[in-house]
């Protein structure tokens, strides 16, 4: 059996995010990139299960669509210790695109089992996995916190409202995960580092698909208003504020 784990270029949290003069694509200067925390953790999980499954997982592949910039993102997800790794040469434009790549890589190579991060840190989707999923006509299971593999036995849980849902499910399918997957990522070691050098990157083009959301224009946050300060003993002053400035009263 194998694992594809998809794999999302974004960038780091702490990042400050810029446009061009027309505010219609994003200022890449100075962005630091980082592996998609949800997809992280997928990783890791999917790797901690080819581990400790006796052989019957054969080996942990990562995918991400995207251009050459994205390949350190994708070292180090072979530094962790992702086995190979595949990049489709395109820009990533939207959901639809992103999952029709990712779905033919997947169907050429086998892949049993796929994981998807239940969304992303830029545009947070959230629809990617399904998507994969629906154009391999393979099922997904979303939400899922936790996955088991004994004896070449799946079992997943998944959040509901109200509890907790477990599920038992056959290959191939696709693995929406979120946090409690596993409890903290992996760190890529000196000798991960040093092997993930000569680990294969898999470059193809794209198929041919249509693009159907398109960014007109960004907009960044306006800027909070200064924090006026009132002194704990002056009520009157503080509930004029509230009910004249800030309308809660």
């Amino acid at each position: 059996m194998k694992i594809l784990v998809c794999m999302g270029n974004v960038p780091d949290t702490t990042t400050k995010i810029r446009f061009d003069a027309g505010m219609k694509n994003l200022d890449t200067n100075g962005v630091q990139w980082v592996i998609n925390p949800w997809d992280e953790l997928a990783l890791t999980r999917a790797l901690e299960i080819k581990e400790q499954s006796g052989g019957k997982i054969e080996k942990v592949s990562v995918i991400n669509v995207g251009k050459a910039d994205a390949e350190p993102t994708i070292r180090k997800a072979l530094a962790i210790g992702a086995d190979d790794a595949f990049r489709v040469d395109a820009d990533p434009k939207d959901s639809y695109f992103i999952a029709a790549q990712i779905a033919e890589v997947a169907k050429a190579q086998n892949y049993d089992i796929i994981f998807a991060g239940i969304e992303s840190s830029d545009f947070n989707g959230s629809a990617v996995g399904s998507m994969v999923a629906e154009f391999m006509d393979i099922a997904s299971v979303s939400a899922v916190s936790s996955f088991e593999f004994n004896d070449g036995n799946i079992i997943l849980k998944r959040e509901i409202d109200g509890g907790k849902e477990t599920i038992a499910i056959n290959t191939p399918f696709v693995a929406i995960v979120q946090k409690g997957i596993c409890i903290n990522p992996r760190i890529a070691a000196m000798r991960g580092i040093m092997m993930a050098r000569t680990k294969a990157i898999n470059v193809s083009a794209p198929v041919a698909v249509d693009t159907l959301v398109e960014s007109q224009v960004f907009e960044v946050p306006a800027p909070k208003a200064a924090c006026k300060m009132v002194d704990a003993e002056d009520t009157d002053k503080l509930i004029d504020l509230l009910h004249g400035e800030a309308k809660v009263l």
